[in-house]
């Protein structure tokens, strides 16, 4: 072959496996995000939609626990509190539960230290994201320890001129650390239920109720289902539309990665124009022959657009082949590490559909640039 037909090869080989690559690594990256985000928030999340409270009374938990797909119901109160630690101060998000939620969010998989109970000797424990526990400068004990903090709770309807201080202070000890998430880690404190009802002096109110929904059960489909129960007075989202931003961002970016690297394939597609083009000037004379011999515009066409196809192919197989061993390399090498991660290796997926999807485009591409420029060429011989 000539050197722009091997050119033409490495360009296309170079790019088909960028295209594996890249889209592997989006997928991981994606299925991390969806793994950071959806292991914490719950499938499914009931509020209100008018105001930031509601009666517990007024929705039946026991009807909407026999929905199909819902496994639990969990309730929770949250509200913006204080916690200060000898000379730390810091804002935290208090989010009170009962036990359903810790089953639902798979707690015992996301301890960093301490053990996750809300509960010791009858006295109330929180479990603490880590970066907030390390923003107060605190620490779990390694054997049966309890770090004890101070929770300051904003009081409702409370008047600095009738009062001391707005607050309603309690000293909590704080049972574990947990890591999800960069915002859970930063701002999320989990505590018992009647006991952030009692710092808030609340009796039956709640901020929300978290679904747990079967793993084979469609959220969108439970959704529509607990919509229609509790009608237009609440709101009722599923963990993909409360993130909706996060995962949208991560699908832009994976289709405008695609977007470009498409455009960098038709740039290399380039050579097989030049290639195509030489061969085609080189073989005039054989054209000639061909068609004093009966060969006409059809049968010279087919044979040069043949030709384009076969370099084409030759690169896209050998691209899909090296793309494809980097990504077996890193899935089972763990090569390349994320940074700040404690050695977790920098997630790849690859699917049949991307696979599909990567042949489909390159294929197109290759065929369209065979095409085009043959047609042309036999067209203006003949000329």
């Amino acid at each position: 072959m000539h050197l722009i037909t091997w050119v033409s090869v490495i360009g296309i080989a170079i790019t088909t496996a960028a295209l594996v690559i890249l889209i592997a690594a989006f997928n991981g990256i994606e299925g991390m995000v969806e793994r950071l985000y959806s292991a914490y928030d719950a499938p499914i999340t009931i509020r209100s939609a008018e105001g930031k409270t509601f009666l517990e009374g007024t929705v039946s938990l026991e009807k909407i626990k026999k929905i199909e797909g819902v496994t639990r119901v969990s309730r929770a109160v949250e509200e913006i509190v204080i916690l200060k630690n000898q000379k730390k101060w810091v804002n935290a998000r208090m989010v009170g539960i009962d036990g359903n939620f810790l089953e639902t969010c798979d707690i015992t998989h996301h301890i960093v230290d301490g053990y996750p109970s809300l509960e010791t000797n009858g006295q109330p424990n929180g479990i603490i994201g880590a970066t907030l526990l390390d923003k107060l400068d605190g620490y779990i004990p390694q054997i049966g320890g309890l770090e004890e903090i101070q929770l300051y709770t904003p009081l409702r309807e409370a008047s600095v001129a009738k009062r001391k201080s707005p607050f309603k202070t309690a000293q909590l000890a704080i049972s574990s650390r947990m890591n999800y998430n960069r915002e859970v880690n930063m701002q999320e404190l989990l505590v018992p239920l009647e006991f952030a009802r009692e710092q808030l002096n609340y009796t039956t109110d709640l901020s929300a109720l978290y679904i747990g929904v079967q793993k084979d059960a469609d959220p969108m489909d439970v959704k529509e289902r607990i919509s229609e129960l509790v009608g237009a007075k609440f709101v009722v989202k599923t963990a993909a539309e409360k993130n909706e931003l996060i995962f949208k961002t991560s699908q832009s970016e994976k289709r405008i990665v695609i977007i470009i690297l498409v455009f960098v394939f038709i740039l290399a597609a380039f050579n097989l124009i030049a290639s195509l083009t030489m061969l085609f000037i080189e073989k005039k004379d054989n054209i000639r022959t061909m068609s004093y011999f009966g060969g006409g515009q059809g049968f010279v066409f087919r044979i040069f657009f043949y030709e384009g196809l076969l370099i084409a192919a030759r690169g896209i197989l050998i691209g899909l082949t090296l793309g494809t061993a980097v990504c077996l390399i890193q899935i089972y090498g763990k090569v390349l590490q994320m940074p700040n991660s404690n050695g977790e290796a920098f997630p790849i997926e690859f699917t049949v559909g991307d696979g599909l999807l990567i042949v489909g485009l390159v294929s197109l591409l290759s065929t369209l640039t065979s095409f085009i420029p043959v047609y042309y060429l036999v067209r203006k011989t003949e000329a």
